[in-house]
């Protein structure tokens, strides 16, 4: 059986430099795949590039059996794959509760919609209390929690995460890497990118280290995270 999202061989461009070389690696139904690695590395490129917004000059993106490397972004999100964005990108002026709607954009199913409205509330039971207030008006945790519930409102078979933990404190940082061990016991497979290399693989079925646009190392979280090149590059020990 063909894994839930295959990468081969990706290659993306900015102009003549290329950002990402050749990375291949796959994601697994009901698995946290993590991508680490350094600023510049090429995480969020890659995300930006599965999603639809950036086109790949080389290479193969398959989700669930079919190839989407040159399918419209929208139409990647009503097969199944959502993209909360590095810094969030809520509209501030919008209504928490507007903001979520959003979400559900290529939806036609009035009921479910609804559903899964009231579960992004009983996920993160501020966004209900607040519901009718400006999203400009929430500190940075509340609003990663309103991205990651806007993109849950599309029902996505995968929800790949860039950098959700970025500019939290601490106790918010933990607050949102448990919602993520949460959507997947609910059945949502997982591509995060995170910085907090620590965080993300003790949460990851799998990872991957990207270096300047290149695999350069990949295991079980676990293994990861006892890796020496792992540990002194990503965990800041000796």
């Amino acid at each position: 059986m063909s894994a839930m999202l295959e990468v081969k061989d990706l290659e993306v461009a900015y102009g003549k430099i290329l950002a990402v070389k050749k990375i291949s690696f796959s994601v697994e139904q009901g698995q946290v795949v993590s991508l680490i690695g350094t600023n510049g590395a090429g995480k969020t490129t890659t995300l930006k590039t599965i999603s639809g917004l950036l086109r790949p000059t080389g290479g193969e993106i398959w989700f669930q059996g079919e190839r989407i490397d040159h399918v419209a972004a929208h139409d990647i999100v009503t097969r199944g794959l959502a993209h909360s964005p590095e810094g969030r990108r809520i509209f501030p002026r919008l209504s928490v509760e507007e903001n979520l709607m959003l979400g559900a954009f290529s939806r036609r199913d009035p009921a479910g919609v609804r559903t899964d409205l009231q579960a992004a509330y009983d996920l993160f039971p501020i966004l209900g209390e607040r519901r009718k207030q400006p999203a400009g008006t929430f500190s940075g945790g509340e609003q990663q929690m309103l991205a990651m519930g806007r993109a849950m409102m599309s029902r996505p078979k995968l929800l790949m995460l860039d950098e959700p933990s970025m500019g939290l404190s601490p106790i918010m940082m933990k607050r949102i890497m448990t919602t993520v061990s949460e959507l997947q016991r609910q059945g949502t497979t997982i591509l995060l990118v995170e910085q907090n290399a620590q965080a993300a693989l003790k949460r990851a079925d799998y990872g991957y280290v990207l270096e300047v646009g290149k695999v350069v190392l990949s295991g079980s979280g676990r293994d990861l995270l006892v890796n020496d090149s792992v540990r002194k590059a990503y965990l800041g020990e000796d």
